[in-house]
């Protein structure tokens, strides 16, 4: 699922495509997208974009009315495999992956086509989400809540992580508590902080507090830098959980960047988690319920042991 600095990558792709021109059309193709039937998506047609901003993991299209008209927002959430592509104008909806196209104008002139957004859905489970709602507070109903990790300063970040007693891991990615962060960078955020992903968050100091905030803003803020000069002035391709830079997500028996121990994880139902047993959890292997209970006395208990099996 793309995750801040991916959605992020995107806004700011689009913001330079689309705020300014005109939304002539919207082809649905996707039965299962459009999630609102009022007001009709082609109530948009017509409309000037006026912003796009991120709401969590969602992006949000803002179509100011004229005089009289009320504004209206597209309320897009992408959910694990949905994509978007740049093409040109009047581009025709991909065969079994397309979802939907969006046709703009070029930027000032409603009259002269400038480009065509595609968006994707690879898989049998198409969930990827469009709503089209009436006002601003329609539209921000779908936040979630969570703070922005990178606004949060040190005791708005505690006071959301330890609200409520759970594992770190669970902590970051919930989207009632910090906004944006999934899977694949609440990994690599607990790697750079040095701490277990099943740490209860009533069992961390006040310095792996501190540590977590500064790993959180630290991972976030270097990945967005990092998508937006990979990009430049194109448009987002490869948007994937799995890049070759991290250094423990999708990473799993591959050494450590740190301090070469071979990844772990611990696999739940479709997800896993990954982590360095000997920079997060003083060498001690996580038990993964599905191997430890088919290996049990052969399981391993620590990273060395692991090693030397």
């Amino acid at each position: 699922m793309p995750e801040l600095p991916d959605v992020e990558d995107y806004r700011a792709a689009l913001i330079a495509r689309v705020v300014g021109a005109t939304l002539t059309r919207v082809r649905v193709q996707g039965i299962s997208l459009l999630k609102t039937y009022d007001p009709p998506v082609d109530a948009l047609h017509g409309r000037v974009c006026g912003e796009v901003r991120r709401v969590g993991k969602r992006l949000v299209f803002g179509f100011p009315g004229e005089a009289g008209e009320e504004d209206l927002f597209a309320v897009l959430h992408l959910m694990i495999a949905g994509r978007l592509a740049w093409a040109e104008p009047g581009a025709k909806v991909p065969g079994k992956v397309g979802l939907a196209a969006f046709d703009w104008s070029v930027l000032g002139d409603p009259d002269t086509p400038g480009g065509t957004l595609l968006l994707r859905e690879a898989g049998t489970k198409k969930r990827a989400s469009l709503h089209v709602e009436r006002g601003e507070a329609a539209a921000m109903a779908h936040d979630r809540g969570g703070i922005e990790p990178l606004e949060a300063d040190l005791e708005a970040f505690r006071a959301e992580l330890t609200r409520e007693r759970r594992t770190v891991k669970r902590a970051l990615t919930d989207p009632r508590r910090f906004s944006g962060i999934g899977n694949a960078f609440s990994d690599e955020i607990l790697h750079a902080a040095g701490l277990s992903p099943v740490k209860r968050t009533d069992q961390l100091d006040d310095e792996e507090v501190a540590r977590l905030h500064a790993a959180t803003q630290g991972v976030l803020t270097d990945w967005v830098a990092r998508l937006r000069e990979r990009t430049g002035d194109g448009f987002p391709e490869k948007v994937t959980a799995f890049r070759e830079e991290f250094a423990v997500h999708g990473k799993y028996g591959q050494p450590c960047p740190v301090c070469d121990a071979p990844v772990q994880r611990i696999r739940y139902a479709d997800n896993e988690t990954d982590y360095c047993a000997r920079c997060q959890t003083g060498g001690k292997v996580l038990a993964d319920r599905s191997l430890s209970r088919l290996l049990k006395d052969d399981w391993p208990k620590t990273v060395d042991q692991l090693e030397g099996a």
